[in-house]
């Protein structure tokens, strides 16, 4: 498990621990007592790409391949492959010995290119020492599943009874108001939540499930995709 830095309405905090939850298994593929199995094989050669017939027999080489079927090696194409290494390749096809430097492009919304520059790291704000923030801004459940579309899901753990008393009354209320609250990191919960140095930025919702036995569940629902309707400019942002 992983540590969590989290503070309640009231701002008060406590670290916890949190976990992804276990997802559901999937169909299983192929037919009552056979399994699938997948392999790959070689479709083709350096010379029997476009480019490469081009310079053989021309742009229209249709009757070249009709009559001797040239893109096919007879020795290569079908062979099963086994493992694979990635390698770069330049823009007149050739190999690559060294990593091509990354360049990251600026782009407006109209599409057009408006800078470009040396990617820059982005640190992770999720972790032990920063603590992640109510925003206050809550959004009914059932609202909350139509308007984003929830990519992960954490389940946050209590790691002993103080934290327990800690998180259950998080998880009370929530499931009270039958809401979710919307988390974000940095001053006031502003900023997006960033688990790993260059990570996908998320929204995080709160979502807490409550027993008569005293047993809860406080899930943290991650997302980085809203939906909105095509033209509707009145859907207010969550971040």
């Amino acid at each position: 498990m992983r540590k969590l830095h989290l503070t309640d309405a009231s701002g008060r905090d406590a670290t916890v621990d949190f976990r992804g939850l276990k997802p559901a298994s999937r169909p299983r593929l192929g037919l009552p007592g056979h399994d699938v199995r997948f392999r790959r094989y070689l479709g083709t050669t350096n010379e029997g790409l476009h480019d490469s017939l081009v310079g053989r027999f021309g742009a229209d080489y249709g009757a070249a391949l009709i009559e001797g079927d040239p893109e096919v090696d007879l020795e290569q194409v079908g062979r099963q492959l086994g493992e694979t290494m990635q390698v770069y390749l330049a823009a007149d096809g050739e190999v690559l010995h060294a990593p091509p430097e990354v360049v990251e492009v600026i782009l407006g919304p109209d599409g057009e290119e408006r800078a470009r520059r040396t990617p820059e790291d982005v640190e992770a704000n999720v972790q032990d020492a920063l603590p992640i923030r109510w925003t206050g801004r809550r959004i009914a459940r059932a609202d909350s599943v139509r308007r984003f579309v929830v990519s992960r899901t954490l389940q946050i753990r209590h790691v002993n009874g103080l934290t327990y008393d800690f998180l259950y009354a998080m998880a009370e209320d929530l499931d009270q108001s039958d809401e979710v609250v919307l988390v974000g990191a940095g001053p006031g919960g502003k900023k997006p939540l960033i688990f790993q140095l260059n990570g996908t930025p998320w929204r995080g919702f709160l979502e807490g499930r409550v027993r008569d036995a005293g047993e809860y569940m406080l899930l943290l629902h991650l997302s980085n995709m809203e939906l909105r309707t095509p033209g509707d400019e009145d859907s207010e942002d969550a971040a």
